[in-house]
């Protein structure tokens, strides 16, 4: 199986930041006919998101279950097809809540996500694609095996996210353009 990672806040919907309630899911423009277009060549489609909002006391695991089914239906009420999964790390390494303050494998940018969710699919990273807004995507992907592209739609300017090691300053995505329209018009004519 091949699969397309998709990073959740600024590739599928408006990055608004700490996203805590449903209300706030405004899916972007054009990503349910480009999930439709990814689905319909044979790719799973598979959400893999850091949530720190849990790890800082801001929302339970259950109530980031709620907005994924939110992201979901939303995204099905513009025509989408069925997501496959949504993977998601509430850990931080500097954790308001003391049982969320670990340095684990699955908060990208290491690739315990991707590979968790291969492993669940029996996906082919070597086969796969990682599109998301902000360079610990890339890395995840990177590091999962699976070539990386980098979209422009939410927080690819910003400064990275906090990681317990360096990111490599030489890491470049395989691909880089303006929103999941382009992505996806790329991943298929690979």
């Amino acid at each position: 199986m091949r699969a397309v990672f998709l990073d959740r806040d600024g590739v599928l919907i408006e990055d608004v930041d700490l996203l805590t309630q449903t209300a706030q899911v405004r899916p972007l423009p054009g990503v349910a006919a480009a999930l439709q277009r990814l689905k319909a060549a044979g790719f799973l489609l598979i959400v893999v998101s850091n949530q720190t909002v849990v790890a800082r006391g801001l929302s339970t695991e259950r109530e980031v279950e709620e907005i994924n089914r939110e992201v979901a239906r939303r995204l099905a009420e513009q025509g989408a097809p069925p997501l496959d999964a949504f993977y998601f790390c509430p850990h931080h390494p500097k954790a308001t809540l003391v049982a969320y303050r670990k340095d684990c494998d699955c908060r990208k940018p290491r690739p315990g996500m991707l590979r968790q969710a291969a492993a669940d699919f029996n996906i082919v990273l070597s086969a796969s694609f990682m599109v998301g807004d902000r360079i610990t995507d890339v890395a995840a992907g990177a590091a999962a095996g699976c070539r990386t592209v980098l979209t422009q739609t939410g927080q690819h300017a910003t400064p990275a996210i906090e990681t317990s090691e360096p990111l490599d300053p030489s890491l470049r995505p395989d691909w880089t353009c303006a929103n999941l329209t382009a992505a996806a018009e790329w991943i298929l004519a690979q």
